[in-house]
């Protein structure tokens, strides 16, 4: 798949077409009825397009494939003139349900690890994780003392201990009323985030009577990783939040002692998310996304690929990329399960994209995902990790979790994600556990919400991939070092847990 079509870096086309194959075009800007130049000719446009949107570059038949990235985006739901304007009036869904899929019998091989000469200043932990924070979490196992645990939270926060990057507190409103697998999974998103190498230390704190009972979740935490945890409980003590803001004092004066130590850029783990995408998103910050994975692989490092729902349409790309057999198998099972999921609730699986998607001039879930998936780069998919599992190898990961952002980024940072990379083309002030960097698809956005963006994507369109990427790693290398993300310097920080069973 090619993200960016041959043309000089200064000169940013009014159209552009992502791939030769491709029907459609996106309007860079507000486009008027009239001629239009277009790859060196002029291109009649029929209706104005809006900014994001697409127009018609051949004509296409009623019923007819429509190319986008070189693959199919949908159908055409009547006759689409040469010009004319290719949005959900006129073209539709090809996905249905479950499909069969084959692998190619061809193991993919492994690439060759190139050093690179990037470095980061990170927190080296005993078990040899790296952090890109030293701060103290506090975990709430239950909804009934989520506050307790922010009070906690705030006054070691407002201790300022030496050495401690802050105190933060990440509740959630579950806990108790679960059962069997919903419950297991809330306890296992919990313990992943326990075991977090951004948190030199964790507070547990828990109610006493729920569901989610404390010795069973500090059982899923290895032994070597459980000097660093202190526990809470609120039914037991006289004081909890005196108690839990002295636990917290005890855990900084230890943790307190960590210091930054110069660590190159295979120790990162880079979680890989978009949210509130527009048709930039899969031409600018996606592809940007893609190079950093790429960057990051090939120099031994680790990149985690969530949200399924939304490669939906593209998956075989994915699929063509698995390690081995096994791999391969893993995704198709987690595409396949989880449009299972969507069927069971009688709901379609292409219920995406979302209202402000289409705003932005995504049509299809089919067109949402092609340009998705390109945040993966072109990296092997190395290992799919089900919901709660911790990363378990170098190389690109597959992981299950939803699209939704807060639900989905929870689960990154519990499978040990250190950085975040969340590309947007609307915005939105979400900030989650591990540092957050988000990316906008662009410069209008970057523009018009500079305390919610990081960085701006548009730098692709003027500058190039090149220039683009090795800005873009300037910044995560800073952030990785401790430079405040816009969404940590708003104390935008929260989690969500997915929560898929009965509530008693």
């Amino acid at each position: 798949m090619t993200p960016i079509p041959a043309h000089a870096a200064s000169e940013i086309p009014v159209l552009i077409r992502v791939h030769p194959q491709d029907d459609v075009a996106v309007a860079m800007a507000d486009v008027p009825a009239g001629l239009v130049p277009f790859e060196g000719a002029m291109l009649p446009v029929l209706e104005p397009v809006a900014r994001g949107h697409k127009v018609a570059v051949k004509a296409i038949a009623a019923d007819a494939a429509v190319m986008r990235y070189g693959f199919p985006i949908g159908r055409a739901t009547r006759a689409i003139a040469r010009g004319a304007g290719v949005h959900v009036h006129n073209v539709k869904t090809r996905l249905a349900g479950e499909e069969a899929y084959r692998f190619s019998g061809a193991p993919v091989a492994a690439p060759a690890i190139t050093p690179s000469p990037r470095t980061f200043e990170g927190y080296v932990r005993a078990d040899g994780r790296v952090g890109t924070r030293n701060e103290i979490w506090v975990l709430p196992t239950v909804g009934c003392v989520a506050r307790t645990a922010q009070k906690i939270a705030a006054l070691g926060d407002a201790a300022d201990h030496p050495g401690i990057d802050g105190v933060h507190a990440f509740v959630h409103p579950y806990g108790c009323s679960q059962l069997g697998d919903d419950l297991a999974a809330t306890r296992t998103i919990l313990a992943g985030l326990a075991c977090h190498p951004n948190a030199g230390g964790v507070l547990l704190v828990g109610l006493g009577c729920e569901s989610n009972q404390l010795d069973q979740l500090m059982a899923m935490i290895p032994p070597d990783l459980q000097d660093r945890v202190r526990v809470v409980r609120a039914q037991s003590a006289s004081d909890e939040i005196a108690d839990g803001a002295a636990l917290v004092a005890d855990l900084a004066a230890v943790a307190g002692r960590a210091t930054r130590t110069t660590v190159g850029i295979d120790r990162l783990v880079v979680g890989l998310k978009c949210g509130g995408s527009d048709a930039f998103s899969g031409v600018t910050a996606n592809p940007l996304v893609g190079r950093i994975a790429d960057a990051v692989t090939e120099a031994g490092g680790t990149a985690i690929l969530t949200e399924i729902p939304e490669v939906f349409g593209a998956e075989t790309l994915l699929m063509e990329r698995a390690r081995n057999a096994a791999v391969f198998d893993g995704i198709v099972a987690m595409v396949n399960g989880f449009k299972r999921y969507f069927l069971d609730h009688g709901e379609p699986v292409s219920e995406n994209p979302s209202p402000g998607n289409i705003a932005g001039g995504i049509t299809t879930l089919e067109e949402k995902s092609l340009g998705a998936v390109q945040k993966g780069g072109h990296a092997v998919v190395e290992d799919v990790l089900h919901y709660g599992d911790r990363v378990r190898t170098t190389g690109l990961s597959l992981l299950e979790a939803p699209g939704n952002d807060a639900v989905s980024c929870t689960a990154l940072t519990a499978t040990g994600a250190t950085v975040i990379l969340f590309t947007t083309g609307r915005g939105t002030p979400l900030g989650f556990p591990a540092p957050t960097i988000k990316i906008a698809s662009n410069g209008t956005l970057a523009a018009a919400k500079p305390r919610w963006i990081d960085h701006d994507a548009g730098q692709v369109l003027a500058d190039g991939l090149d220039t683009a990427t090795d800005a873009l790693l300037d910044r995560i290398m800073a952030v990785a070092s401790g430079r405040p993300t816009a969404a940590e310097r708003n104390d935008e920080r929260e989690i969500a847990i997915w929560k898929r069973g009965v509530t008693l």
